[in-house]
């Protein structure tokens, strides 16, 4: 069996092997360079994996690899299809300006921090690739007991205070996400996702109601990670207080709760899941749709620079799981050019917020006037750049998303309503950035000295390439979007989707991997454990 076959489970060994490495390293300051230089390598020979996945996944081939070639479900399944690969590429493509940012100094605040941020994209990687609930659970804990650490790297008063409320609101959490599986598996008697999409719809009415409590639950526990309203509360200012490398990364971590309602909510309890379809439907757009206008809202009130990108990011979140909320391919290519674009902008935006705040005194990143920066015109563009595009000025990408949803959502019974908070959002975020934006660059006191000098060409070039990857977006708008088409279409393909990963369907054989053609959509052959709905 040639290395190829293991590719999908190399994201999840590759920063797993390198931060023990780096471990054994040591945090001293001699071996500090060479602790970047593993971290760079890594971090690249990931991004090239993550790029010969979404090759493979664009080809229609969705692999799946059974770790010790124990078939699903009752083994530990890794299974990559478009949607899965994308995020991948997405994390890796955050990672690397992240990292380059952090090599200017700021790694040196703390301890560990290379091996730290190696585990957190080993539980990245590990979420977006799992083929099963238990699984998903212990990828979100390993990258949370990363976060926890990096979140209150550098110390510091209230860095303490925030990340202390991060780490209790987190357990909890994570307490209701075993409460959630357990209803789920008592019901159902499985916790693989491809084996849940099969068994859900066979639950009976009158014995459905454990297993929507289950799934409510797990609308709590992902709603809480992805920062939905009433949820929400604890993100901006953990994030404001966070050392601008990890923020920029956080920026991708939300996404993994997003990530989780789209399989779990959008797939297994979806519009094939029998008496349990929708069951979150009521709730999931008017909470998503109240989290932009809180999120925007929020933006609007802040007093610093990155609280007000905090509340944004937020607002981002509340538009994708709307688009979610939708229920439909449509809907949900929208929701996914929508994520790349602002995940990339908000990290870029955490990044800008530093170098603006490093040079402008002892006002720092607080909204006041204060003494003139070093380099008005080129932070000042950056942040002109994505403010149009996170409001979704055309032709940016945040435009090209925005208008993906509002078609998609024109045929909806909430039509006028996601219009009204889609386009308002939009407006009431650029008089925001707008807002910090004059007070950052033109309310200026000439008479305060400003900084010696301006930002190093590594940390410009960090917060550049975030943002000039949200750029590329739009030159490559169509092979993207008819990207995020093919990656909804698949995902709502559960037939596919599960004779791929269950092999007595008809998908692969119970080998450690084998790759696997997505056939044309067929009636689904029946299991000895599966009934046909009338």
């Amino acid at each position: 069996m040639s290395w190829a076959m293991h590719l999908p489970i190399l994201p999840v060994l590759l920063p797993a092997l390198t931060a023990v490495l780096l471990l054994l390293l040591g945090d001293e300051e001699a071996r500090r360079p060479w602790a970047r230089r593993i971290a760079l390598a890594s971090l690249l020979l990931g991004a090239v994996l993550a790029w010969r996945l979404l090759g493979l996944a664009d080809s229609g081939t969705l692999t799946v690899y059974r770790l010790g070639e124990w078939p699903a479900p009752f083994g530990i399944v890794l299974v990559v299809d478009r949607l899965a690969a994308l995020m991948l590429a997405l994390t890796a493509a955050v990672a690397l300006p992240v990292l380059l940012y952090a090599s200017g100094g700021w790694d040196a605040h703390g301890r560990h921090f290379h091996a730290l941020l190696q585990f957190q994209l080993m539980g990245l990687n590990g979420a977006f690739l799992t083929g099963d609930l238990f699984n998903l659970f212990v990828f979100f804990e390993v990258l949370l007991i990363a976060s926890y650490v990096l979140m209150t790297h550098g110390l510091g008063r209230e860095r303490l205070r925030v990340g202390t409320q991060y780490v209790v609101l987190n357990l909890t959490a994570s307490a209701l996400f075993l409460i959630g599986m357990a209803l789920i598996y008592a019901t159902t008697g499985t916790l693989n996702l491809a084996d849940l999409a099969l068994r859900v719809p066979q639950v009976p009415a009158p014995e459905a109601g454990l297993l929507q409590a289950g799934a409510m639950l797990l609308l709590v526990v992902f709603g809480f990670k992805a920062a939905l309203v009433p949820l929400a509360l604890w993100l901006p200012a953990t994030y404001a207080a966070a050392s601008a490398p990890v923020a920029a990364l956080f920026a991708i971590m939300t996404k993994v709760g997003v990530y989780a309602l789209w399989r779990v909510h959008g797939v297994v309890f979806g519009a094939e899941a029998g008496a349990s379809a929708f069951a979150v439907q009521p709730l999931l757009l008017p909470l998503a749709l109240l989290t932009s206008v809180a999120g925007v809202l929020g933006a609007l009130a802040a007093h610093t620079l990155p609280r007000l990108i905090a509340w944004l990011t937020v607002a981002s979140v509340g538009t994708i799981v709307a688009a979610i909320g939708l229920f439909g391919t449509a809907a949900w290519s929208a929701a996914l050019y929508y994520l790349l674009n602002s995940t990339l902008v908000i990290a870029g935006l955490f990044l800008l917020a530093e170098l603006v705040a490093a040079q402008r005194g002892r006002m720092a990143d607080r909204l006041e006037p204060c003494s003139p920066v070093r380099q008005p015109a080129l932070l000042g563009l950056l942040l002109l750049l994505a403010a149009a595009s996170n409001a979704g000025l055309p032709p940016l990408p945040g435009f090209v998303g925005k208008l993906m949803l509002l078609q998609a959502a024109s045929d909806h019974p909430w039509a006028v309503t996601v219009w009204a908070v889609v386009l308002g959002v939009g407006l009431l975020t650029l008089i925001g950035l707008a807002r910090a934006g004059s007070i950052l660059f033109w309310a200026v006191r000439p008479e305060l000295p400003s900084a010696a000098s301006g930002a190093s060409p590594r940390l410009l070039a960090a917060t550049i390439a975030l943002l000039g990857m949200s750029v590329l977006l739009s030159v490559w708008a169509a092979p993207v979007q008819r990207y995020t088409e093919a990656a909804a279409r698949q995902l709502a393909d559960r037939s596919a989707y599960a004779r791929a990963v269950l092999p007595e369907l008809g998908g692969p054989a119970a080998e450690s991997v084998r790759p696997y053609r997505l056939p044309q959509p067929q009636p689904l052959p029946l299991g000895p454990h599966v009934t046909r709905q009338p």
